[in-house]
């Protein structure tokens, strides 16, 4: 086979198994897993083949037109280059990955069948996005991502949670994607197509008339798709849906697909500086403050959400810097572990036997029942911190080394003041990812909270992928700053000194203050004396002895506290830490500036409509209904009223003639 047969086949298999799946869920049962399994398996053995075979050498391009449009022509196009093969593996992986751990964490749910049908059609759909050559096809697989996500998310759709996280992710997703879709199509009206190869080339020519309208239209799209700020709120909110299909969701589709169309078509962005200045600024904003929430949740698998906004901050951030080869390398390593971060959460959930239990501290025993994801999560949570040799060390460092390439002036590919935000705000991070990644460790397999129930060993199709995404998490990052360079823009992607120095040195200040500050908070709970809150007039008892904890006073009560408020992130957060676990308010500030405007306009309209408009509707129909009744109450049926008034209206005309006579 060729290539091109070889790459239309990858979002092809697995489009057919959802459909296969969703056809054959009700009659043939059985047929099911392998439907889910297979497809996808196969679809990596061909996207790793189409990897070997572009070899990072020059981009495989095919098109066929799709339709004529009598304008700019819509073509269904191929444009694999090396960012695109070694995306479309990573994808593979992680949507395999996700399928196999799938049968064995919802192997007793009933909606399993359409569950694994939308999971495959989801990953084609990234597929296509990967792959295609043409911005309309791509958005095809944008938009369908979307639509998946909403069904997906909501998978637990008795609960109000899914339910509203579904709803508010389909709902912020389309506000950029809006947009999004208008600059796309001012995009293909100044470069006269829509096929990628040729937008890049009117770049080059300085064809764009509108470059920079064009750059913040798409760049709302991307903030929404990929969780930047300021359209990052539905994130942590779609937690409510399975945990596999977070770690998909986070690691290899939806939320990648953003940064890998920057990636795509960065000389666009690079064509208005002042685009790249906001795309640094929210790169730095989404950085700091996704990590500053992520140390103030009790959530594991929120914390986890946060930890994805921020990487992803880290990914914009080498874009905004002009490095689309450091953004996709970190693409790649964080692929690896944050999927291995969401799958192990879920063997702690599942440990738990219910997906309520995700709160860390209630957490307590996990590293002896769950062996498999005390070893794994600790891997990737290493690489999550960035510490050497670990692979998020290599791809965090490669974005913060084109930083300081930009600040010293090595390069001019973006402005210095992107350099600074992109440098300063990559560092602060730094220390924070170290800091909460710390506290989860210690919170989730140190932690002193109330036992869950015992629910026994997981299945071996859980554990088994932990074990082959923590390959990746380990050693990734080592071979491939050497390698990567070749398939993508042959810039080095190899650490500097100065960073690795300052990058690796505030991550080990961040996690030693964490495990410095769980130790003084256990210390402090050690010397609370023991009590419940049936006397307390004030909350329950882990607000209250947490309350007890920070202010070093006694709290209430004579029996023992139960779940374990030694937390780390309070006392580092200090009075930042309420306004930290909301989000910073974001929902509320969106709800004041959005939503009540909004409800109160539908108020006003709903009050104009039936009080005005209905007014004069229902006074259209009374008219004619009064004189109706009226002319009725006439039509008496009897004949001397009829004579009689026959008679009074002779005798009225005779008078009116005789006065009209008279007067002439």
């Amino acid at each position: 086979m060729t290539t091109t047969t070889l790459a239309v086949l990858v979002p092809l298999l697995p489009f057919l198994g959802a459909v296969a799946g969703l056809l054959l869920g009700r009659t043939a049962p059985g047929f099911v897993r392998p439907l889910a399994v297979l497809p996808t398996l196969t679809a990596l053995v061909l996207a790793a083949l189409v990897a070997v075979r572009q070899g990072g050498d020059a981009a495989v391009n095919a098109a066929t037109e799709l339709t004529p449009t009598g304008s700019v022509p819509i073509e269904l196009a191929l444009h694999i280059d090396g960012f695109a093969a070694l995306v479309a593996v990573l994808v593979g992986l992680v949507a395999s990955c996700v399928q196999i751990y799938s049968t064995g964490y919802l192997r007793d749910d009933p909606r399993y069948p359409s569950y694994a049908a939308l999971v495959s059609l989801f990953t084609s759909a990234m597929f296509l996005v990967v792959y295609s050559g043409d911005l309309i096809v791509l958005l095809v697989g944008w938009e369908v991502m979307g639509i998946c996500s909403y069904f997906l998310v909501g998978h637990y759709w008795e609960t109000p949670e899914a339910r509203a996280a579904s709803l508010k992710a389909f709902l912020v997703t389309k506000l950029g994607d809006v947009p999004f879709l208008i600059g796309l199509f001012a995009l293909a009206t100044d470069a006269g197509s829509f096929r990628i190869t040729r937008v890049l080339g009117a770049v080059a020519s300085g064809s764009l008339d509108h470059p920079a309208l064009i750059a913040l239209l798409l760049l709302a799209g991307v903030a929404g798709k990929s969780a930047q700020f300021p359209l990052h709120t539905w994130l942590p909110d779609a937690m409510a849906g399975p945990t596999p299909v977070s770690a998909l969701i986070h690691a290899a589709t939806m939320v990648a697909a953003g940064v890998y169309f920057i990636a795509r078509l960065l000389p666009v962005f690079e064509a208005s500086q002042a685009a790249m200045v906001v795309l640094a600024v929210m790169a730095a904003v989404t950085m700091t403050g996704s990590a500053l929430a992520a140390l103030a949740q009790d959530d594991i698998k929120r914390v986890l959400a946060y930890s994805t906004i921020g990487q992803l901050g880290y990914m914009t951030g080498a874009l905004a810097v002009g490095d689309r080869g450091a953004a996709v390398f970190h693409l790649l390593s964080h692929g690896a572990f944050k999927a291995l971060l969401f799958l192990a959460a879920g063997v702690i959930i599942h440990a738990a036997g219910t997906n309520s239990l995700a709160a860390m501290s209630r957490m307590r025993n996990l590293r002896d029942r769950v062996p498999d994801a005390y070893w794994t999560m600790t891997v990737a949570l290493l690489a999550l911190a960035a510490i050497p040799p670990f692979s998020g060390f290599f791809s965090k460092e490669a974005v913060l080394g084109v930083a300081e390439h930009v600040v010293t002036g090595h390069t001019e590919h973006a402005p210095a003041a992107a350099g600074w935000l992109v440098l300063v705000a990559g560092l602060l991070t730094a220390v924070l990812t170290a800091a909460y990644a710390m506290r989860l460790w210690l919170l989730a397999f140190r932690g002193r909270g109330a036992e869950a129930p015992d629910h026994g060993r997981q299945p071996l199709t859980m554990t088994v992928v932990l074990w082959v995404l923590a390959a990746p998490s380990l050693a990734l990052g080592g071979f491939a700053f050497r390698l990567l360079p070749d398939w993508f823009d042959g810039r080095d992607l190899s650490p500097t000194l100065t960073t690795s120095v300052l990058g690796t040195g505030v991550a080990l200040v961040g996690g030693i203050v964490t495990y410095g500050a769980w130790r003084h908070t256990t210390a402090l709970k050690a010397r609370v004396p023991l009590g419940a809150v049936a006397a307390h007039p004030e909350g329950d008892a882990a607000q209250v002895e947490a309350e007890a904890i920070a202010t070093h006073e006694p709290a209430y009560g004579d029996i023992a506290y139960a779940p374990d408020p030694a937390d780390p992130g309070r006392l580092l957060l200090g009075p930042l830490h309420r306004h930290a676990a909301a989000g910073f308010h974001m929902d509320a500030l969106y709800s004041a500036l959005f939503v009540r405007p909004v409800q109160a306009g539908a108020s006003l309209v709903r009050f104009l409509d039936r009080e005005v408009v209905e007014t004069y509707v229902r006074g259209a129909g009374a008219l004619p209904r009064w004189l109706g009744a009226a002319v009725r109450r006439a039509q008496t049926g009897n004949v001397q009223t009829y004579v009689s008034a026959l008679l009074a209206g002779t005798v009225v005309l005779a008078v009116a003639v005789v006065l009209v006579a008279t007067g002439a």
